[in-house]
C-alpha cells in the first residue's frame, strides 16, 4: 500500500526537489509502517525576529489505523531538517517492530536499575529534577536564569479504549514515557509507562480501595500473550 505524502509550508516554498526527496525517502519506510495510509511534511520558517532567520522547522506526521506518530526537528537547511525528523519517526517505527518480534525477552534487575538515580526524600522531586536541569545547562555553557517557573501544560483527548497492549504501541508511536487510555477490558482508565529496557508498567484505579491501600508487587505478563491464548 502506497503511502499518500502531503505538504504544508509556511513562511517558506519547498522546492520540488525537496519535495522529491521526501518522496524517495518516504516509499523506502513503508515495510515499516504496515497500515499507515498518509504522511503530512509541515516545513516552517518562524516569523519572529528571536528566531534566526535561517533555522527552519519540519514536523512529520504519520497517520493510519486510528494511529498517529509525530517527529518534528529544526536546522539551518530544510532537507537536513526533514531527515533529522524521518530518522527520529523510523526509529520509533523501528522500535516497535522490533519489540514485537522479541516479545519474551526479559531484563535482568543490573538492566533494568542501572540507569535510575536516588533522590532525596526531603526535597520535592520537581526541584531535583529542575536542580539536574540547572546544572546540565550550566555546564554546557547556557545561560541559566536563577527563577525558573514550572510550567504546567493542560491538554484533553477523547476517550478511545484500549487493550493495555495497544496503549502500550500507542505510547511508542508518539514518543512519551507514558500513555492514558482507557482499557477496553475493564473500562477502567489507566496509564501504561516505560520502565527500563523492554519493561513496561501499567496503573489503573479501583474506587473500591481505602485511602490508605498500599499497592503490592503487583503481577506479570508478558506483551501479546493475551493475543496468542486467543488464538489457540
Amino acid at each position: 500500500m502506497t503511502i499518500d505524502v502531503s505538504f504544508i509550508a509556511r513562511n517558506i516554498t519547498p522546492s520540488e526537489t525537496y519535495r522529491e526527496h521526501v518522496r524517495e525517502r518516504v516509499a523506502r519506510l513503508e515495510h515499516l509502517a504496515a497500515g499507515a495510509d498518509s504522511i503530512e511534511v509541515k516545513t516552517s520558517r518562524p516569523s519572529s525576529r528571536r528566531h534566526s532567520e535561517q533555522n527552519v522547522k519540519v514536523e512529520v506526521t504519520l497517520r493510519g489505523n486510528g494511529t498517529v506518530v509525530r517527529t518534528e526537528a529544526d536546522d539551518d537547511d530544510k532537507t537536513v531538517a526533514f531527515d533529522k525528523a524521518f530518522t527520529r519517526l523510523s526509529e520509533r517505527l523501528r522500535r516497535l517492530h522490533d519489540r514485537r518480534k522479541d516479545r519474551r525477552r526479559q531484563a535482568s534487575v543490573a538492566e533494568a536499575t542501572a540507569d535510575m538515580v536516588p533522590v532525596d526524600s526531603n526535597v520535592s522531586l520537581v526541584e531535583q529534577v529542575l536542580a539536574a536541569r540547572k546544572a546540565e545547562e550550566e555546564a554546557a555553557g547556557m545561560d541559566v536564569p536563577e527563577d525558573t517557573p514550572v510550567r504546567i501544560r493542560e491538554k484533553t483527548f477523547p476517550v478511545t479504549p484500549m487493550t493495555v497492549d495497544e496503549a502500550v504501541d500507542a505510547m511508542e508511536l508518539v514518543g512519551h514515557d507514558f500513555y492514558l487510555f482507557q482499557n477496553s477490558e475493564t473500562g477502567v482508565p489507566g496509564v501504561v509507562y516505560r520502565r527500563q529496557g523492554w519493561q513496561y508498567g501499567v496503573i489503573s484505579l479501583d474506587e473500591s480501595l481505602p485511602a490508605d491501600h498500599v499497592p503490592d508487587g503487583g503481577r506479570e505478563r508478558f506483551y501479546g500473550e493475551k493475543k496468542a491464548a486467543a488464538a489457540e
